[in-house]
């Protein structure tokens, strides 16, 4: 079985495939100062869980937004599943050209879900990741990666307005009632939720401009659920979008 792990700043998202099949997955909250003991702790459980153990996980590969941890990673592969651990990076084979100014400044989980949608549609595609930012990922007519957009994430605009508006109460995020709120919690329901929608819509469609033509968009990411039903640009969520990617990516440079 192949081991895939989504290192992101807020959650790791990791399953495993056997071929091109996805058995299992499972998140969990990043924990920045984790160590390869923990982690393979974790991994563990929660494959005895499922019946599985270490020795069915033949090769692995690992995606992250947090440098910290895809050392801890890598060493929690050598020391307990016996093999290199792949890390998405600067060398890795995508077989798709990069139109970016600097490749090595795009984020790992940026260039895996741009293989993925590559792969999905084949053409010219968008992927919106709602996670602790909002990344827009483009890919071209001829199946290139030519750049995209990014956003502060929902979450964190939500924390620093309560944290900067000293009268306003932290909120947890919940699909709004209506447009018109009729109290503070339901107000802020209301523009962090429509606002978000609104203003994904108005990238996509400037993306839309610059392309030259409409694109097939897929969103993935813990919060694209919540938005994705208020926006009239995208009609489909694949929450499993960036462990497809890591896998095709792992088969590329098997």
């Amino acid at each position: 079985m192949l081991l895939v792990v989504d290192v992101g700043n807020t959650q790791t998202h990791f399953g495993t495939f056997r071929g091109d099949e996805l058995l299992e997955h499972w998140r969990f909250a990043t924990v920045r100062d984790s160590t390869a003991d923990q982690l393979g702790a974790a991994l563990s459980n929660l494959l005895e869980l499922r019946g599985y153990s270490f020795k069915d996980l033949d090769a692995s590969i690992v995606s992250s937004t947090v440098p910290r941890l895809e050392p801890e990673w890598t060493e929690m592969a050598g020391r307990y599943l016996r093999h290199n651990m792949l890390a998405v990076g600067p060398g890795t084979k995508t077989g798709m050209a990069i139109r970016y100014d600097n490749p090595r400044e795009i984020g790992a989980d940026r260039l895996v879900n741009a293989v993925a949608i590559r792969e999905r549609f084949g053409g010219a595609a968008v992927c919106v990741d709602f996670g602790t930012a909002t990344t827009f990922d483009v890919v071209s007519r001829d199946g290139e990666y030519v750049g995209g957009a990014l956003m502060t994430g929902i979450e964190i605009s939500l924390e620093a307005l309560s944290e900067r508006g000293a009268r306003l109460p932290k909120v947890d995020l919940a699909p709004p009632r209506s447009v018109i709120g009729k109290n503070t919690i339901d107000a802020i329901r209301s523009g962090v939720v429509f606002g978000y929608a609104g203003a994904i819509d108005a990238i996509l469609r400037r993306l839309y401009d610059e392309l030259g033509e409409r694109t097939d968009v897929v969103a993935t990411g813990g919060l694209s659920r919540l938005v994705v039903p208020y926006s009239e640009e995208i009609e489909e969520v694949d929450d499993l979008l960036t462990l497809t990617g890591l896998r095709l990516l792992y088969e590329r440079n098997s």
